[in-house]
């Protein structure tokens, strides 16, 4: 953020969603009709876990839809900030610090449905040393436990795992199953959403890495500008080198990184990670790993890349490229920075360049970013926007960009967008929302 189904082959459908009414539109190569996209995920990771493969293969069908002309729709998805939610009182729209996954039930507090898709965020800590976490579970007992303002962590574990199978659920083997507990650092009593039982939503996590070697973790860590490479040119490339200090410190934070994700992989959980977004800006501006020569952050993506899929084995992960859209200021053409298709499941854009009322240059709303984007031959998301899809100024939006998935960012839910606006996006027909997912369970397979 800024400053801040069905398995091979086949797609979701037209015969089920052409009763919608909804749009029919055709994308061409010029030679031999639209261009699909790949649909088995075995294509990029043969161990791909079974959940993994469905749940990529669901957004593949949506967007091998749309590029057919058939009838599609679009998951809604909202991003959680677990870490300003719990400790930050002035977060939000009521003062005061809140449950966690408060925005992810806010929208059925609005609408009755909850989102087809959480994003949650391991990063990027509040503000105190070292990576740390609550108490002790077998995938982190490297790390400090019962740390003031890293019990976050841990809920951010539980409501993935919530959000795949249901809150609460009975004994399964996993943490807190109830989703309720007392947070050893403060005491404070914390309470995860009640889902109701059984399969709700996807799971995504991005990751605000603080830079590698930062002794306090926060965001302020991750800006460029608090860098060493704000002083140091050539310490990004120390980073990506193998053997240096700098290099071993980003082991240390991805290690931190895989040893929660195997959590989630350890009980079928799939997650659509996105990691290094937003990495077009201009130099000097956002996150450390922002502004680099295309060739460096390549070295970054693939190393990591190589870091969780083979030498920590996770096969349960979507991995997602997201650049900031490219108006030409703050974020530049992104074509420099994709990091190959052997790398990369899902493309899309971090929106915060205009707004429905004043879409960039004149045009339809968000549909710039949209056909910039098709060329990647990858299922496109709008993967943070402050506003809703649908809503009183863009009624339309999702007829001209059928986008399969679009996160609103946390607080902008309720900040940045109407009542009446949230219930059109989540009461349309040619939105996907948990419901949709938990009654259609032939479209996902939970």
């Amino acid at each position: 953020m800024r400053g801040r189904v069905r398995l091979v082959g086949t797609a979701v459908g037209a015969a089920l969603l052409a009763p919608l009414g909804v749009w029919a539109w055709s994308e061409r190569d010029g030679t031999d009709g639209p261009r699909a996209v790949p649909t088995d995920l075995r294509d990029r990771d043969p161990k791909a876990t079974p959940q993994a493969r469905r749940a990529y293969a669901l957004l593949a069908g949506l967007e091998n839809d749309a590029r057919r002309g058939h009838a599609t729709r679009t998951l809604i998805g909202q991003h959680v900030e677990l870490h300003n939610e719990r400790y930050n009182a002035r977060y939000g729209d009521y003062r005061g610090t809140k449950q966690p996954g408060y925005y992810y039930r806010k929208a059925r507090d609005i609408t009755g449905k909850l989102p087809a898709f959480l994003e949650l965020d391991l990063g990027p800590g509040y503000g105190q040393p070292g990576w740390a976490v609550g108490e002790a579970r077998s995938y982190n007992r490297a790390w400090p436990s019962c740390r003031r303002a890293w019990g976050y962590v841990e809920d951010a574990m539980d409501l993935a795992v919530g959000v795949w199978a249901g809150l609460p659920r009975p004994a399964d083997g996993s943490y807190r199953p109830s989703g309720t507990h007392r947070e050893c650092a403060t005491g404070a009593e914390v309470s995860l959403p009640d889902i109701g039982a059984g399969p709700q939503s996807l799971v995504g996590f991005s990751f605000h890495q603080p830079y590698p070697g930062s002794p306090v973790k926060g965001y302020a860590q991750t800006l460029h500008r608090n860098s060493p490479g704000a002083k140091d040119r050539a310490w990004f490339g120390r980073v990506v080198t193998e053997g240096t200090s700098e290099h071993r410190a980003l082991l240390g934070d991805l290690a931190f990184l895989a040893d929660h994700l195997g959590y989630l992989a350890g009980r079928g959980v799939p997650v659509l990670l996105r990691p290094y977004h937003e990495m077009n800006t201009a130099p000097g501006r956002g996150f450390w790993w922002a502004g680099q020569e295309p060739a460096d952050y390549h070295r970054l993506w693939r190393l990591t890349y190589d870091y969780l899929v083979h030498r920590r084995g996770l096969h349960n992960l979507v991995f997602v490229w997201s650049p900031n859209s490219w108006d030409g200021s703050y974020g530049r053409d992104p074509d420099a920075y994709f990091p190959g298709g052997g790398y990369v499941d899902v493309v899309g854009v971090d929106d915060y360049s205009d707004t429905p009322a004043r879409p960039f240059g004149g045009g339809s709303w968000t549909e710039v970013w949209y056909r910039g984007l098709e060329k990647y031959r990858r299922p496109r998301i709008l993967a943070e926007s402050f506003h809703v899809p649908l809503n009183a100024a863009q009624a339309g939006t999702l007829s001209r960009t059928p986008w399969v998935l679009w996160t609103v960012w946390g607080q902008g839910l309720t900040a940045e967008n109407t009542a009446a606006d949230v219930k059109q996006t989540y009461t349309s027909p040619v939105v996907m929302t948990a419901q949709d997912l938990h009654t259609r369970r032939d479209l996902i397979n939970f």
